[in-house]
């Protein structure tokens, strides 16, 4: 069970760092300081990328307590 376990986080966890590689990068801490076309919607393909690092996520926490516990 704990092998499953294991296995399961391990493709979460690629599966996030993915879906974050994939964002565009013009939303990121520069644009706090000036650099910013001001507030805009995300849509198409970037708002499913956005969704799926969301749900991701909140699978990596999971997966990540469930491992601790179950040890």
């Amino acid at each position: 069970m704990k092998t499953i376990l294991l296995a399961v986080h391990m493709l979460v966890t690629m599966g996030l760092i993915a879906l974050i590689l994939l964002q565009s990068s013009q939303g990121g801490l520069g644009s706090a300081f000036g650099g910013s076309e001001g507030y805009r919607t995300k849509r198409g393909a970037e708002r499913v990328v956005l969704i799926g690092t969301i749900v991701f996520a909140v699978l990596f926490l999971i997966t990540s307590v469930t491992t601790f516990l179950a040890q």
